[in-house]
């Protein structure tokens, strides 16, 4: 049996969970709790705001059925992924198997992805989550600002960078020096500090060396730029649920790669940042002359999150589609 859950079913389960269940002892300030819901498995999550915006959660967990977790597209914090013990695949393949027991998922906006976990398989790990803009803290530059090896994991609007990398003793000691925290008090939040910071480097080590960048040719090919405007009437076509970028390459007969470069030389942007400034151009058409509800529009769009909607619409136009909104609604009442 496989049960199928989008990420707000499952967030909604979990809460529900969390206010049927008794208090928790032994949790300290800034700790949480989170018990699996009985109807899908066994385990917990633990979370400890480890640092101001910076999220550590110890999950420990064995669902009863196979379970597919979908989640949209949505705007991701920095994560650092790590397990000690199990497997499972997403749409990227699989956690857990030869080694494959960590990833980065950088921040920005996250592509629609699946999860499937196994059931009977015991999944231990950790979390760390955070906005990107705190990697400057932790691994400034010269500058003061994040090192510019890391930037590339702090991409506001744009797709975020997903990495999996292979595990090795060191990471897999830290990540149960974690579990397995011996104190309590000031000196177990001290103590996670710096196993926090010493797992964050150990996993972006791979990052830390200094790379060069390849001179990229100037022009392109005729029937490259043609393919590439394709893209474009393509991403216009289906602004409210558009192909991953590896589809759209594929689509035109790209490399995506070349597709990436060729937005940025043909329309100034990248090709999420194309797609969002489409998305919200047609959002603010529809609140000026519609009597669709902003979640209506958000909708229609392609925005499963109205807050999300509501940020990014206010980037493009410096007001939200509330006021937006009201604004028309007050002009055609005159």
């Amino acid at each position: 049996m496989t049960i199928t859950l989008s990420s707000q079913d499952y967030n909604e389960l979990l809460k529900a969970s969390k206010e049927n269940s008794t208090s928790s002892p032994g949790l300290e300030a800034d700790e949480y709790l989170d018990h699996m819901p009985k109807q899908l498995g066994r385990g917990y999550y633990r979370t400890i705001e480890v640092y101001p915006q910076l999220w550590l959660c110890i999950f420990d967990k064995e669902y009863h059925h196979d379970i597919v977790l979908k989640t949209p597209i949505n705007h991701h914090p920095l994560q650092f992924h790590a397990l000690a013990l199990g497997m499972y695949t997403d749409t990227y393949g699989q956690m857990g198997r030869e080694n494959r027991n960590t990833f980065i998922s950088g921040g920005g906006m996250q592509q629609k992805i699946d999860v499937f976990y196994h059931h009977s398989q015991r999944i231990l790990g950790v979390d760390i989550e955070m906005p990107p803009h705190l990697l400057k803290t932790f691994f400034p530059g010269t500058d003061g600002e994040i090192l510019p090896q890391l930037k590339f994991l702090a991409k506001e609007s744009d797709w975020q960078t997903l990495l999996y990398s292979p595990t090795h003793s060191a990471i897999q000691s830290v990540v149960m020096q974690i579990i397995n925290c011996p104190y309590q008090g000031v000196t177990k939040r001290m103590y996670l500090q710096g196993k926090v910071i010493e797992l964050m480097a150990l996993q972006l080590t791979p990052f830390l060396e200094d790379r060069t960048v390849k001179q990229l040719p100037s022009r392109l090919k005729r029937e490259t730029i043609a393919k590439i405007h394709h893209a474009k009437e393509i991403l216009q076509a289906n602004l409210e649920n558009p192909p991953l970028l590896s589809e759209l390459a594929q689509q035109v007969g790209v490399s995506e790669s070349t597709l990436q470069r060729g937005f940025q030389m043909q329309f100034g942007t990248t090709v999420f940042g194309y797609l969002t400034s489409q998305r919200m151009e047609q959002a603010h058409h529809l609140l000026q002359n519609s009597d669709f509800t902003v979640a209506e529009v958000a909708n229609i769009v392609g925005y499963s999150h109205l807050g999300h909607f509501a940020a990014a619409f206010k980037r493009k136009f410096g007001i939200t589609p509330r006021e937006c909104s009201l604004g028309q609604k007050l002009v055609s009442g005159l």
